[in-house]
């Protein structure tokens, strides 16, 4: 049509290979935090202070390592914050004896 714009249907999805899925255990005093691609192959891990500014540094790392599909919180999430983890998931603590 003439003087109509088209425009294209389709829309790139995103990259599948930047998805990450991550896990946090939590401490009095740390957290440790893993990433895990898209394969469930280990990416990277970090442990970072139970503080105001670990807390905010854990979620800069985490929004700064790939599009984020789970995170797993070893016994809920860090309370303080518990409004930060969207998509956390609880994740009970194994018994001993596994």
């Amino acid at each position: 049509m003439k003087g109509t714009a088209m425009t294209s249907m389709t829309e790139t999805p995103p990259d599948v290979s930047l998805t990450i899925h991550a896990g946090v255990d939590t401490h009095k005093h740390t957290h440790h935090a893993a990433i895990v691609d898209h394969l469930g192959r280990p990416l990277a891990d970090r442990e970072f202070p139970a503080t105001d500014a670990g807390y905010h540094q854990l979620l800069n790392w985490l929004a700064g390592t790939g599009i984020i599909a789970s995170v797993g919180v070893e016994g809920g999430s860090p309370t303080p914050h518990r409004g930060c983890w969207s998509a956390a998931v609880s994740v009970s603590r194994p018994p001993p004896s596994c």
